[in-house]
């Protein structure tokens, strides 16, 4: 079956990385939506200038921005990326090919991200298996904020297509810490509202647990510096989701 592909995006202050999206998707969109939560930048300006359909949404939080964009696409099938993502030449061969022969409800792709520069393909970040090409009447946008996935619904059929996501990530160490704070901010009010705790125990274990699967059993010593930078970092995201989840604890019990 041929199908009509609308290409999803939501940004915020995205002037360095919309257009490189934009562009690589292209070829194979029909339409390119872009939800914008009224960015400061020149977002919009760049958007506009390549002719995207752009609307305008103040944040309503990750999953509900995402599934709010899906509403102002024309297509049900939808390929959602993010901004600072493309494709890579070989996923675009891979969807022209499903577009004119479309037969499974959704689609899943290796993500490989930049970090400072250097393609990582360890610290548990790669292969880092997305669910970005689908039937939008089959599923919809779920998760935890701000970890939000595509859920499908329990009949769904899913393949794996060639081809990969490249993520450009962080541009300096100072960007993730920012993000990382700013993220844990967010996952830990998820947390405490879906009922969880945390405590001494946990906010010592968790990180060291995290550190040595993704810095050993995952790999990340051979992603050299940058690997290292990457897994510490990535348990002091856990030693922040937790303290912050004590410290809503201790202000409810107030």
């Amino acid at each position: 079956m041929k199908i009509n592909l609308s290409v999803v995006i939501i940004t915020f202050n995205e002037e360095k990385n919309i257009e490189r999206c934009i562009q690589s998707v292209k070829s194979i969109a029909d339409e390119i939506v872009v939800v914008d939560s009224f960015s400061k930048d020149k977002t919009k300006e760049i958007c506009l200038a390549n002719g995207v359909q752009f609307f305008e949404q103040a944040f309503l939080g990750h999953i509900e921005q995402k599934n709010y964009a899906i509403t102002k696409s024309s297509h049900p099938y939808i390929l959602s990326l993010d901004a600072d993502e493309a494709l890579d030449e070989e996923a675009i061969a891979e969807i022209q090919k499903i577009k004119a022969n479309w037969t499974t409800d959704a689609y899943f792709l290796n993500r490989l991200t930049s970090y400072c520069g250097k393609w990582i393909h360890h610290c548990g970040w790669y292969p880092d298996k997305k669910l970005r090409l689908w039937d939008s009447r089959k599923g919809k946008w779920g998760g935890v904020n701000p970890h939000d996935k595509f859920i499908m619904e329990e009949d769904a059929t899913t393949e794996r297509m060639k081809g990969k996501i490249l993520h450009y990530s962080f541009h300096t160490i100072n960007q993730h810490n920012q993000q990382i704070n700013f993220f844990t901010d967010i996952s830990s009010k998820a947390a405490f509202e879906e009922g969880k705790r945390s405590n001494l125990f946990i906010i010592l274990f968790k990180p060291l647990v995290k550190f040595f699967r993704d810095y050993i059993f995952h790999l990340g010593f051979l992603d050299g510096y940058y690997g290292f930078v990457i897994c510490v970092n990535s348990a002091h995201a856990k030693f922040l989701k937790y303290t912050k989840l004590l410290e809503l604890q201790k202000q409810a019990k107030r």
